[in-house]
């Protein structure tokens, strides 16, 4: 009996719904299955993503892309909305729309919701008239602009209220009452940096790394759609002790909240706080600090300290990914440790690897004067250079943005704070140690993807520069220049 033209066409479309629902399936399950590396286990307690990873993959949510590596800036968002008490944000920078509609939707559900924001970043960029912005320094025209094609969402050049209203990311906050204060709050200018970023969820939960909430950190820039973001990391804590030290550094500069008194305490402001451990489980345990430290106080006593008793057990090898390294006691520990047998590699942003005061020239040997034919104070190049340090390759406009280290497979390092003498004495920052193995094979498997297509050792460019620079500073002042 032959079936009516009616059935088989009705037939007939559900046989392609069911053969496009397959494709997507199928496409998912090669994707998967065809990632450069494997998932790895995650600790219960201690969760650990990477916005460059090779074994994960995501739709970028504002330039569509699909591209490899973890979103961050989901893994907030589902933190924020699973809250039932309270969230917490210090940052130094918020302008990703979804995590500011997460706020305003906890914020209507009756959630405690508070931010602390950089002073510098704390002004929606709809509100910059043109003008304003062409008579900004370069990096933060880029911002704004970058900025601007956010709230755009239309692409036609002109931002309309509505677009305003949902993609302004401190727009969205300041219309839903959430409150905002910055390191202004305590009746200063703005402390150095108000570098943190972190957020607690209900006393209970802390997320944390080295990515600011923009997409330049977490996904790429509109202009560059080859950019993936600047390598960033972010850790998840199921532990209420450590985001009770977190809570209290949050407190201190919330003082009572905005537009009362200026009871806030940021920067040299704060009390010091000591080192704090925290045992989670067996084997492994969070040590947490806060900067800054007072110059009156003795370096062992400040983060940077904290830092060098972390790397100072070290019996096999270290591994560092760092945003900038200008710290010279630490490089001098870390030349004590290679004198002793221990393998040392390191990865500095090129932006900075190869400036007068970077630890990476002592490391390859090689002292730089400054235009002033000086060198640092203490300048100190190891008498063994090493060839393992170098400059990562990423996609252009991309940078190096991780604060971390790796010690024996072991031990992490990771926090806001960048490894510089700023970062230790002015702004504020955090830092913890990580023990636990199978956090560190995460970082681990981020390190050597970076090392893998490193550029290593002493560019040619750069031992020229420094025989140019060497012989300039002896003919202007007829000796060796002098620390």
């Amino acid at each position: 009996m032959r079936l009516p033209s009616a059935i088989w066409l009705r037939v007939l479309l559900w046989v392609l719904v069911g053969l496009l629902l397959c494709l997507g399936i199928s496409w998912r399950q090669r994707g998967a299955a065809h990632l450069p590396q494997p998932l790895l286990p995650q600790d219960p307690l201690i969760q650990v993503y990477f916005n460059h990873s090779q074994a994960s993959l995501y739709r970028e949510p504002y330039r569509h892309q699909e591209r490899l590596g973890d979103d961050l800036e989901q893994v907030i968002v589902e933190a924020i909305g699973a809250a039932q008490v309270s969230v917490d944000v210090a940052v130094q920078e918020l302008r990703l729309p979804q995590i500011a509609a997460a706020l305003q939707q906890r914020q209507q559900a009756g959630v405690k919701v508070r931010v602390i924001l950089e002073n510098t970043y704390n002004h929606p960029f709809s509100s910059v008239s043109s003008p304003d912005a062409e008579q900004l320094e370069e990096r933060d025209r880029h911002r704004y602009r970058e900025g601007i094609q956010l709230i755009d969402t239309n692409h036609d050049g002109l931002l309309a209220a509505d677009e305003i209203a949902k993609n302004d990311a401190l727009v969205v906050l300041q219309t839903s009452q959430v409150p905002i204060l910055d390191d202004t709050a305590d009746g200063s200018k703005g402390s150095d940096l108000m570098h943190h970023k972190f957020i607690v969820v209900d006393g209970q939960r802390l997320l944390l790394g080295s990515a600011n909430f923009t997409t330049s950190d977490i996904h790429g820039d509109f202009a560059a759609p080859e950019t993936q973001g600047n390598a960033n990391h972010l850790v998840q804590i199921q532990s209420p002790a450590v985001a009770q030290l977190f809570t209290d550094e949050f407190n201190l500069m919330w003082g009572d909240g905005p537009g009362k008194l200026t009871d806030s305490q940021f920067g040299l402001q704060k009390p010091y706080r000591r080192a704090r451990s925290i045992q989670l489980a067996a084997g492994s345990r969070v040590t947490v600090q806060f900067s800054p430290t007072s110059s009156a106080r003795t370096w062992d006593e400040s983060v940077n300290g904290l830092i060098g008793r972390s790397l100072s057990v070290a019996t096999r090898q270290i591994d560092l990914a760092l945003f900038v390294f200008s710290d010279q006691a630490l490089s001098n520990g870390l030349e004590t440790l290679h004198q002793r047998g221990v393998q040392v590699r390191a990865l500095i942003e090129s932006g900075f690897a190869f400036r007068s005061y970077s630890e990476a020239l002592d490391m390859l040997g090689v002292a730089m004067p400054d235009q002033r034919c000086r060198l640092e104070l203490g300048n100190q190049p190891w008498r063994r250079a090493i060839a393992s340090v170098g400059t990562p390759t990423l996609p252009e406009g991309d940078l190096l943005h991780h604060k971390f280290a790796i010690i024996d497979a072991m031990r992490v390092i990771t926090g806001s704070q960048n490894w510089s003498a700023a970062a230790n004495h002015s702004n504020d920052e955090d830092l913890l140690v990580i023990d636990n193995p199978t956090v560190a094979t995460h970082f681990q498997r981020e390190f050597e993807r970076l090392y893998a297509t490193a550029a290593l050792g002493v560019p040619t460019w750069l031992q020229q520069k420094a025989r140019q620079e060497n012989a300039r500073c002896r003919s202007a002042h007829g000796l060796p220049f002098t620390p």
